[in-house]
């Protein structure tokens, strides 16, 4: 269980092999190579976009697998509860995209907000990130609430064939 201030988490950084262990759906291989152990949700069916889009980025840039998506990993329980990261490293502008989910499992226990906070604090850390930024679900009310809660505003929408619409909200990095 969490202390009163929340879980510990790292966001544990993945690499190629273990992208496309994943994107395949083969538990058994990404937890081969995998630096934490996965769960069977990792590997399913609703996380596969982003294990294949991932792989495909670190194959092309091998340097943007410091930044891309990794394994939300709860030290005090040693346990992988979801995944978090930037969609890669910082534009020309300074800008940085974060993500993150929790397994339906391991929700409501703080875990977003402590990725969140990871990540804030990442981007605070590096000199070339200026800028924040989230897009987020209209229907996502949950996300919603917590990034409000860290400074972020709307600055505009985006429409993605695969995720339908999203609501663009950013915050300066540091400032939040």
């Amino acid at each position: 269980m969490a202390d009163l201030l929340g879980p510990k988490v790292r966001i544990v950084h993945l690499t190629g092999p273990v992208f496309r262990a994943l994107a395949r759906g083969d538990l058994a291989a990404a937890n081969a190579v995998s630096p934490v152990p996965v769960s069977a949700y990792f590997a399913g069916p609703d996380w596969h976009g982003v294990w294949q889009m991932r792989g495909e980025q670190v194959e092309e840039d091998p340097a943007s697998a410091a930044w891309v998506t990794g394994v939300i990993w709860d030290e005090s329980r040693r346990l992988a509860v979801g995944r978090a990261g930037y969609h890669g490293p910082p534009d020309p502008s300074g800008t940085v995209e974060i993500g993150y989910a929790v397994e339906p499992v391991h929700r409501r226990r703080g875990y977003a907000r402590a990725a969140l906070e990871a990540l804030l604090r990442r981007a605070a850390d590096e000199p070339r990130v200026r800028t924040v930024r989230v897009t987020i679900s209209p229907d996502n009310q949950a996300s919603y609430r917590l990034a409000s809660q860290y400074g972020f505003v709307e600055i505009g929408e985006h429409w993605d064939d695969e995720d339908g619409l999203g609501i663009i909200y950013e915050v300066a990095a540091g400032r939040s």
